[in-house]
């Protein structure tokens, strides 16, 4: 049994519009607005899809400050404070706690990497300095390395380590963490396997394609959850094409760029990440119209 659910259904790791000047509020105060007036479930803000990696930390607490406060706890904020430094990430989970964040989602260290008990000794100076519900972020593509599923076991003994964000997209490592950690949550990382999981005893998604699709993927979760199986298979398979598109390119170019053809202001990508190639514009393009976005 699960403990100290933060949410259920589709959370979307949302996108950052920055221009010029740095964060447009203004667009991110719209964008939030868009998804919590679609049923999205929770917001995540400043992980991977947020850009967060280009963020200075003044930058990045502040936009977990208006997103908290804009929310005005409509649904939970998590807050993504992960960094390939202890320290650096303890500090920014406890100014994310002190501005009102719900939980945080904190990834594998990258880069340098670790040994699994340098790991579970990452998340432990976390717990130390913070209360804060915490969501392990396995994403080994983009770190480098994996959480061992008996890691993950020993971390789950801690009250605070609450769920998973898994997108290795590997799933007989999916299937083995549901079946071996049973007491906490597992959401999908990737789109194109949310209703696997689900069917495994999954929590639900954080995703990129509720970014422009948010009522779409909350009722494909709750469908499956209500017992229409067929109809949560339906959506899963009528945005498949779609899902593809939006990671045709590094994420989050594709979704930005689809953000900013829907009229949501996306805004500006920041270096190292820029624009789409046309070929690949074009079949983002063609996905869209497929859904009616378009």
């Amino acid at each position: 049994m699960s403990k100290n659910t933060l949410f259920t259904g589709a959370g979307t790791a949302l996108i950052t519009p920055f221009n010029e000047s740095g964060v447009d509020f203004e667009a991110l105060g719209n964008i939030i607005d868009f998804q919590i007036d679609n049923s999205i479930d929770a917001l995540i803000i400043c992980d991977t899809t947020g850009e967060a990696a280009t963020m200075p930390d003044k930058e990045h607490l502040s936009v977990i400050e208006y997103a908290v406060k804009k929310t005005a706890g409509r649904v939970p904020v998590i807050a993504g404070t992960g960094s390939n430094d202890t320290a650096h990430c303890v500090e920014l989970s406890k100014e994310a706690e002190n501005l009102g964040a719900d939980g945080l989602l904190i990834s594998t260290p990258y880069y340098n990497k670790c040994t699994q008990k340098g790991l579970m000794m990452h998340y432990d100076k976390v717990m130390e300095k913070t209360n804060l519900p915490i969501i392990l972020y396995n994403i080994p593509g983009r770190t480098g390395m994996n959480y061992k599923i008996e890691t993950i076991k020993e971390l789950a003994k801690a009250d605070q380590i609450v769920a998973v964000k898994e997108a290795s997209g590997d799933i007989a490592y999916l299937t083995d963490l549901v079946h071996d950690v049973p007491e906490i949550d597992v959401y999908s990382g990737n789109d194109d396997m949310i209703v696997p999981l689900l069917s495994l005893g999954g929590k639900g998604v954080i995703s990129v394609l509720s970014n422009v699709c948010p009522k779409e993927t909350h009722d494909l979760c709750q469908k499956f959850f209500d017992g229409d199986v067929a109809g949560s298979f339906k959506l899963q398979m009528d945005y498949l094409n779609l899902i593809h598109a939006l990671f045709i390119d590094v994420n989050p170019i594709p979704v930005k760029t689809a953000m900013n053809l829907m009229g949501l202001c996306g805004g500006m990508l920041r270096l190292p990440l820029c624009e789409m190639e046309e070929k690949n514009l074009a079949v983002l393009k063609n996905a869209m119209a497929e859904c009616g976005l378009i």
